[in-house]
């Protein structure tokens, strides 16, 4: 079994390239696209909420299948490279697609929305699960995956921070129109295709056995597996909360900022005063996370996500309260996704101590599959209450009742999920047991 303790400088800035990529969709999915479909492609909010809902289920059965493919994978690239370079072309197709709905009929339109929509979910797939395994292939050391962690997050955010800052602009510079939509997202698109290459090109598959060594693991033993890992069942859950969390911080945001503040430029405002300050907090995680931990660490950003809504609820329009709160809210989620993959990958090493069995993309496509439960139940929750709330994407003005549901979507659903994840972190324990894990997983590739 070889392993690597430390890594290169090129070989985290490479990694985090892929973080970089895969947010160009998923800045897009949380911030824009619910709206562009309901007030660009005026298709109804509750029945984009279902296609959302129902396309993430069904996605949740292609990260399964994904990671069992991923784990069978045989190349000289490793196990997990390949599918970058195989996928980058195609995710930035789709992602084209996905922006660009004809003037159908309205039947017509929603059939178009389901097919590109879970064609983007697919290619996302197949593209950010083997991304996210590559991480424990290429380190073992649980500080450097850390570190490794820190690097695609600082990258991911910034991605961040320039769709939902750039989108609207751009946007508004090429016309505002259908045509706009698909310029800005084709610019983006290809963006993401080259930093994918470069995260392939940038990388090595290091830890475990040689292709032509690796067993095979019988499925259903696979899956049996992930049921006795308490730590992977902790990090599934982390992961629906976390995505839940996300909507309600960028879809809710756009509509908060339009149709309550009325100002659309706040959309880039609000979400620049939380990316800024998350980004500028990554470069402090390490050494927080090497003196408090990981769990300790996460608590301490969602207590502050928490924090950072109580004063909303007595000045919600106020704009100097919604930047201040909104950078308190970037320094708890930098504390959150700090560690969140870290958690992902020690799952790994943690389900082979406790199984014997090691299956990096089953375990990260079913985290993922429980993140974009997170994000289905989210639009559906999202696109449900507009719709109930008689929100019409065509009005200038939204009634009363459509306005009074963006407020308790935009401040109720965050604390909620806050809460949540801080009880859902009690029983982690898996820092009291590293010295002990490493030491027995040692001993039996020494055994081989």
């Amino acid at each position: 079994m070889k392993t690597k303790k430390s890594l290169k400088l090129r070989e985290r800035i490479s990694y985090a390239c892929g973080d970089a990529a895969s947010n160009v969709v998923w800045a897009a999915l949380g911030a824009f696209v619910m709206m562009y479909y309901t007030d660009v492609a005026h298709v109804n909010a509750g029945v984009i909420g279902v296609i959302m809902m129902v396309s993430r289920f069904l996605d949740g059965a292609s990260d399964l299948i994904m990671g069992l493919i991923v784990d069978r994978t045989k190349s000289k690239y490793g196990k997990a490279r390949p599918w970058l370079l195989r996928i980058a072309i195609p995710f930035a197709i789709a992602t084209v697609l996905m922006f660009s709905v004809p003037d159908f009929t309205d039947k017509g339109k929603i059939i178009y929305i389901f097919v590109t929509y879970n064609l983007v979910m697919t290619m996302y797939t197949m593209i950010n699960l083997p991304y996210g395994s590559l991480s424990t292939l290429m380190t073992d050391e649980p500080y450097e995956r850390s570190i490794l962690n820190i690097f695609r997050q600082i990258f991911a955010q910034i991605t961040s921070l320039i769709i939902t800052s750039a989108t609207l602009p751009l946007i508004k510079v090429f016309g505002e129109g259908q045509k706009a939509w698909t310029i800005t997202y084709g610019i983006f698109a290809a963006a993401a295709a080259v930093l994918f290459l470069i995260c392939f090109a940038g990388t090595k598959e290091t830890v475990g056995v040689s292709a032509k060594e690796r067993e095979v693991v019988p499925v259903k033993k696979a899956l049996l597996s992930l049921l006795k890992n308490k730590c992977w069942i902790i990090s599934m859950f982390l992961g629906t909360g976390t995505c839940l969390f996300y909507m309600a911080i960028s879809t809710v945001n756009s509509y908060f900022c339009v149709q309550v503040l009325h100002k659309k430029s706040m959309v880039g405002t609000l979400n620049a005063a939380y990316i800024a300050p998350m980004i500028v907090f990554f470069f402090l995680m390490a050494p927080i996370v090497k003196r408090i931990g990981k769990k300790n660490t996460n608590l301490l950003g969602w207590l502050l996500i928490l924090l950072s809504y109580i004063p909303l609820l007595f000045a919600m329009t106020s704009v100097p309260a919604l930047i201040a709160c909104s950078v308190l809210r970037g320094i708890g989620y930098a504390c959150v996704m700090g560690v969140q993959f870290a958690i992902i990958g020690d799952s790994v090493e943690y389900g082979e101590w406790k199984t014997g069995v090691r299956s990096e993309g089953l375990v990260f496509s079913a985290q993922s599959f429980g993140c974009k439960v997170g994000m289905g139940l989210g639009s559906a929750l999202i696109g449900a209450l507009l719709s109930w709330s008689k929100y019409d994407g065509e009005l200038t003005v939204q009634p009363d009742s459509a306005i009074t549901v963006i407020k308790i979507l935009y401040v109720g659903m965050p604390i909620l999920v806050a809460i949540l994840q801080m009880l859902l972190m009690i029983p982690y324990t898996i820092e009291k047991e590293y010295d002990q894990m490493h030491k027995e997983l040692e001993e039996r590739a020494a055994a081989k």
